[in-house]
């Protein structure tokens, strides 16, 4: 009976690291899910993809990835095949649709919404536009590239002082600047060119800031409690993300219940709208009364200390139990 169940279990690739200045982050969210995973239903293995190489790591022994058809082949000659790939890669290939539409092509199952909802989600300038065409509140924003004339006073006539100039393709907080004064504008664009070929300009909208967690089960979506954000930071960047002394995080946010509720169902309504699965985080400014979407976490952290883990704790929902879902609800989209 015990061997029977062994067999039965399915063979989950959780797939980390990436090409991005997050690849530490994926590991360390890989290795919580890992942990998480229910091991009388699953064999999870960590799968760590690199520009360099695509490789298994078993038990400290690393083993060649085969790309045509995600396969590996372990030290007793034994050929190792997935049944469904979890998608814990922040940023590109993981979040941009890469690494998604290579999983269609081999029909497997994976945890995140399809190529094109990955590819639009990511590209915060389209996003933001496609939301804003079905009637979600953003910041005004311009989009640069690099072979554009760049006219700093003409930015600041149509977005005011300050801006925050970001990547604009990019799952981090890796290239963000607040920028306070016009002549600091081309640096911070140089630096956000760093990361990306495009930039982003967003207006600057003083508020709070709040996230809220959204999760298809399949036979439901669930929307977690909504999280304020305060940064001791000028900014929620990246050090205040990873750094728990910079930033206080509020679970459930101390906001009324009516705000609340609100936040819940625009995060809904987002994650329908893009076609989202899988569990995914939307971020928001709250100012005048209103929500602003600032820009949606398809891949978000999971790692002890990230969001959407407290999230769940206060919702008293088993992480186990989550994971599982979000696993047996994969799909692929040919």
């Amino acid at each position: 009976m015990n061997k029977e169940n062994k067999q039965m279990k399915k063979n989950i690739a959780v797939v980390a690291g990436g090409y991005s200045s997050e690849y530490e982050i994926s590991l360390g969210s890989a290795n919580f899910i890992m942990d998480k995973l229910p091991k009388d239903k699953y064999n999870p293995f960590l799968v760590v993809i690199s520009k360099e190489e695509w490789k298994a790591v078993v038990n400290n022994n690393e083993f060649t990835i085969n790309r045509s058809d995600f396969s590996f082949t372990d030290n007793n000659s034994k050929t190792v095949k997935f049944d469904t790939a979890y998608i814990i890669i922040h940023g590109n290939p993981g979040e941009n649709g890469k690494i998604q539409a290579y999983f269609d092509l081999l029909n497997i199952p994976y945890t995140t919404g399809g190529q094109l909802s990955s590819a639009i989600t990511f590209d915060k300038f389209i996003c933001k536009s496609y939301l804003k065409d079905h009637h979600i509140n953003t910041a005004k924003s311009l989009l640069i590239k690099r072979d554009y004339e760049i006219n700093p006073k003409d930015i600041t006539a149509k977005l005011g002082l300050p801006v925050f100039v970001k990547p604009n393709n990019g799952g981090s907080s890796f290239g963000v600047t607040k920028v306070k004064r016009t002549e600091d504008i081309l640096p911070a664009i140089e630096k956000a060119f760093d990361e990306d070929d495009e930039v982003i300009i967003e207006e600057f909208i003083d508020g709070k800031e709040f996230t809220c967690g959204v999760i298809d089960l399949g036979n439901e979506i669930i929307t977690l409690p909504v999280t304020e954000i305060i940064s001791k930071n000028e900014f929620f960047d990246y050090e205040a993300k990873y750094n728990p002394e910079l930033a206080d995080e509020i679970t459930p946010a101390n906001i009324p219940a009516v705000v609340s509720k609100n936040c819940q169902k625009i995060s809904e309504n987002i994650y329908k709208l893009l076609n989202c699965k899988g569990i995914v985080r939307v971020d928001y400014l709250y100012a005048d009364n209103q929500f602003f979407f600032m820009e949606i976490n398809t891949v978000p952290g999971m790692s002890p200390n990230s969001i959407i883990p407290k999230q769940l704790d206060a919702e008293k929902l088993d992480v186990s139990d989550i994971l599982s879902k979000v696993v047996e609800n994969a799909g692929y989209n040919l």
